[in-house]
């Protein structure tokens, strides 16, 4: 048994010479220990020895396991640090060739115009104000004349976290917030940009998750033909001088008088389109004079104070004057989308 030793000590030498990778060597280590392999076959002869014979014996083998396992790793550095270099020399990068060119996105449709709009309105005096977006039921209901209750609570159906915490279906809580911490009660000017959520079934035309600019100015002797004025300005910037407004009664709990605005198409120029659905008007956003409980509601006196608000959508902006026909492509993150627009203002 002895004489078997050396013999496999002096095979694995031989065949060792012979290996050139980590995975050869890998597949002779099994060869030589796994279950089958040549040290387990002469280890299964101790059972028919003596105890006397079985001690020499262990200490033989357990030599024979060292002086192998010595080879194995030594062997093993070897391949490792000849790999290793190899890899260093075929993956090495030569900083003197020309970068490639790699995709890069662009700024976002909605980006654009949330952009153009704040722009516009700063221009105009007005603040730029945001709030979080999973809020109380009192800022985006009770406060804004929608208490527990209100049949109009349905039409924006909530997620609601606990029974007093939400995802704010709208971005109406932060003027509610503007105007209780403004302690002193001056006028206020601001816009609302911001994510907004409510449990609609996600298709072309909707989505769970969607964006809304609203705008509030606060202050005595407020009208609506300041109401007006100011929507005329900003739908002649966004799609062209020559748009004319329309404006349709309406209801909303947090305005009174309130009412649905129309722009005339800017595609057929109100003859009837596609776009327009044949009408020549293309409905764009809501707004009216805030509610006098509302006022009251965050401190105001209704008596001195009066203002408007309005509110549209990022997205229906965007799909109506970039031509885009499903509300999921703003949220597909596929660079081809975003290039179009790359090309489309000449960016590189």
């Amino acid at each position: 048994m002895i004489e078997k030793m050396n013999e496999l000590k002096s095979k694995l030498n031989e065949e060792i010479k012979n290996i050139s990778s980590t995975r050869e060597l890998e597949d002779l280590r099994v060869k030589y220990f796994g279950k089958k392999g040549y040290v387990t076959e002469i280890s299964s002869h101790m059972k028919d020895l003596s105890n006397d014979e079985k001690r020499e014996f262990g200490m033989q083998l357990n030599s024979l396991r060292n002086d192998l396992e010595v080879l194995f790793y030594e062997k093993k550095n070897i391949l490792i640090d000849k790999e290793l270099r190899e890899t260093l020399e075929k993956e090495k990068i030569d900083i003197t060739l020309p970068a490639d060119n790699n995709d890069v996105g662009t700024l976002h449709p909605l980006t654009r115009i949330t952009n153009e709009i704040e722009e516009l309105f700063v221009s105009m005096g007005y603040d730029v104000v945001s709030g979080p977006e999973i809020e109380r039921d009192l800022y985006n209901f009770e406060l804004l004349n929608l208490p527990k209750g209100h049949p109009a609570r349905d039409a924006q159906d909530s997620f609601y976290i606990t029974e007093e915490m939400l995802l704010r279906t709208h971005t109406s809580p932060v003027q509610a917030r503007t105007m209780i911490a403004n302690q002193e009660k001056t006028p206020i000017r601001i816009i609302c940009p911001g994510a907004v959520y409510r449990r609609d079934e996600d298709d072309r035309t909707h989505s769970h998750k969607f964006h809304q600019i609203e705008g509030l100015v606060i202050d005595e002797n407020i009208s609506m033909s300041d109401l007006k004025g100011t929507l005329e300005l900003a739908m002649k910037h966004l799609f062209g001088e020559e748009r004319e407004l329309r404006f349709r009664p309406s209801f909303f709990p947090f305005t009174e008088p309130s009412v649905e605005v129309d722009v005339s198409c800017f595609k057929c120029g109100g003859e009837g389109c596609a776009i327009c659905k044949g009408t020549g008007w293309i409905e764009i956003l809501g707004s009216g004079l805030v509610h006098p409980n509302v006022l009251k509601n965050c401190g105001y006196d209704p008596k001195k104070y009066s203002g408007f608000a309005f509110g549209f959508g990022p997205e229906r902006i965007a799909m109506l004057k970039y031509g885009i026909s499903d509300i999921r492509s703003f949220y597909t993150n596929d660079l081809r989308f975003l290039n179009t627009f790359n090309r489309m203002d000449g960016e590189n």
